[in-house]
C-alpha cells in the first residue's frame, strides 16, 4: 500500500510509525508539519491572528500548516491508499478535506481528548474515520478507540542495576503539585527518583525536580528511562486516555505507578506491575519496588504494539 503519515511529531513518537509502515513492506511518506516553521511577515499579521484566534477560531499558523503539507501531498507520484493525520487540530478544516484529493482514504487519530483540545471537534467532520485515545470521546462523537502504542521493545535493557527507582518527565501544567507531592513521599522514604519537568521560564527551586527549558530529545529520554527501575504516569485533568509512559513501561517490561484509575479496564493491567495511586494522597508502597515485573501474555502484548495498532488504525478496513 501507499501511506501517507501526516504529524505534529514534536517528541519524535509517530515516526516510529512510519518505520514500522516500511518493514512491514508498504511505500510510506511521513510528512512531520513540526518542521513548518512560521514567522510572522509583520506586526500586522500578529496582530490579525490574535483576532482570527479570538473571533474565528482559527490561526494564521495552522493555515500555514495546512498549505505546507499540501505542497508536500502534491509530489506524491499516485493517489495514496490511505492519508493518516495525527494532531489535526493544528490544521484548517479546509485543508484537511482538500487531502481527501489525494487518497482513497482520510483517517485521524487524536491521543489529546476533546476536554482538553476543543479544537479537535471542528475537524471530525473532514476525515473519512477517526481514531481516539479518549475513551468518552468515542462514545459521544461516535469515534472508533485506538490508544498509543509501544515503541521503544527494541530498546529494553537486561539489568537488576538500576540508578533511579522511580523515572517522570513531563511539561509544566496543572500536575506539578501532585508530581511535587509524589516527589515528598519518595524522598521520605529515601527512594531514588528522578523528575525532570519542562519549563521555558523555570522559577521554581524544588531540589526535587530538575527543571530544563529545551525539549529533551527522545534518545535522551530513552536514556533515562532504561536506567530506572519503575516509571512514574501523571495524567491529565479531565483525561483517561493512557500516555506514552504506560507503552513505555509494557515494551520495556518495566513496572508503573499511575494517578490513572482506567487503566484497571485494560487487559494488560496486573496490581503486580502496575500501581494506581491516589493523587490527593500519594502513598508509594516500599513492597511495590520489591516484586519482578511479571510479563504479560503475547496475545495482549501483541495488541498494543506497532503491527498491532496499525493493523487496528489503518488495515482494518482496507
Amino acid at each position: 500500500m501507499h501511506i501517507t503519515l501526516i504529524s505534529l511529531d514534536n517528541w519524535g513518537l509517530n515516526k516510529h510509525i512510519a518505520t514500522d509502515l516500511e518493514k512491514q513492506g508498504h511505500t510510506v511518506r511521513h510528512i512531520d508539519f513540526n518542521t513548518f516553521k512560521y514567522k510572522y511577515p509583520s506586526i500586522f499579521h500578529k496582530v490579525y491572528n490574535v483576532v482570527l484566534k479570538a473571533f474565528f477560531k482559527t490561526n494564521l499558523k495552522h493555515q500555514h500548516y495546512g498549505k505546507e503539507i499540501i505542497k508536500e501531498l502534491k509530489k506524491n507520484d499516485q493517489i495514496q491508499d490511505v492519508i493518516l493525520t495525527i494532531k489535526g487540530d493544528f490544521i484548517t478544516p479546509k485543508s484537511i478535506l482538500e487531502f481527501k484529493n489525494y487518497t482513497k482514504k482520510s483517517i485521524g487519530f487524536f491521543n489529546d481528548n476533546i476536554y482538553r483540545c476543543p479544537k479537535i471537534k471542528r475537524v471530525l467532520h473532514c476525515f473519512d474515520e477517526v481514531f481516539s485515545f479518549e475513551k468518552e470521546d468515542c462514545a459521544e462523537y461516535n469515534l472508533k478507540f485506538a490508544s498509543n502504542w509501544i515503541y521503544n521493545s527494541e530498546n529494553a535493557v537486561n539489568t537488576d542495576q538500576f540508578e533511579y527507582d522511580v523515572f517522570n518527565i513531563s511539561s509544566i501544567d496543572k500536575r506539578l503539585p501532585i508530581l511535587k507531592k509524589i516527589a515528598s513521599n519518595l524522598a521520605s522514604q529515601h527512594s531514588k527518583f528522578k523528575f525532570i519537568v519542562y519549563d521555558k521560564k523555570q522559577k521554581d527551586n524544588d531540589e526535587n525536580i530538575t527543571y530544563i527549558r529545551s525539549h529533551m530529545p527522545l534518545s535522551e529520554v530513552n536514556d533515562y528511562i532504561n536506567r530506572s527501575k519503575v516509571l512514574l504516569d501523571i495524567n491529565r485533568l479531565g483525561q483517561s486516555g493512557l500516555t506514552f509512559r504506560v507503552f513505555e513501561s509494557l515494551g520495556l517490561e518495566k513496572k508503573l505507578i499511575t494517578t490513572n484509575a482506567d487503566i484497571k479496564n485494560y487487559d494488560f493491567y496486573n496490581p503486580n506491575n502496575i500501581l494506581v495511586i491516589d493523587e490527593k494522597n500519594p502513598i508509594i508502597p516500599v513492597a511495590f519496588f520489591e516484586n519482578k515485573y511479571e510479563n504479560i501474555p503475547d496475545s495482549i502484548y501483541n495488541k498494543y504494539t506497532l503491527k498491532g495498532w496499525t493493523e487496528n488504525v489503518i488495515f482494518k478496513n482496507n
